[in-house]
């Protein structure tokens, strides 16, 4: 089967199979993040309890709170928003932005055949007075 001969079944698999893809992707990039937070706050706290840096203070609370804070924003991006913005809504806004510049092209096309016609008016009544 050559590549010129896509049918919308291959297609819609392709599509399917990029989407899967991404997904996968978004997770696994959300797996390495908990690892590296994992081993980010144990590196914090031997910063700051083993290697005494700024051991006046537990720094090290406020800087992993931080970052759970932003790994929790990844999670959410991931599962939840995900699918309040995800395929099908970008569908639909796709679909609204092409239609929307149909409309556009359209009144445009509108225009410019007003424009001819009465320039062909022009012409006319130019060579009628002639």
């Amino acid at each position: 089967m050559s590549a010129k001969n896509t049918t919308p079944l291959n297609e819609a698999q392709h599509e399917q199979m990029e989407y899967a893809q991404r997904r996968i992707n978004q997770k696994k990039k959300l797996y390495y993040h908990f690892v590296l937070f994992l081993i980010g706050s144990v590196f914090l706290i031997l910063l700051n309890k083993v290697f005494k840096y700024g051991a006046d203070y537990n720094w090290f609370k406020w800087a992993i709170l931080f970052w759970a804070f932003l790994f929790v924003i990844h999670i959410f991006n991931v599962f939840i928003t995900h699918r309040f913005m995800g395929r099908d809504w970008e569908r639909g806004q796709r679909e609204k932005l092409v239609e929307k510049q149909q409309k556009r092209i359209a009144e445009i096309a509108k225009e410019v055949s007003r424009e001819e016609a009465s320039e062909q008016a022009i012409k006319k009544k130019s060579t009628w007075e002639s």
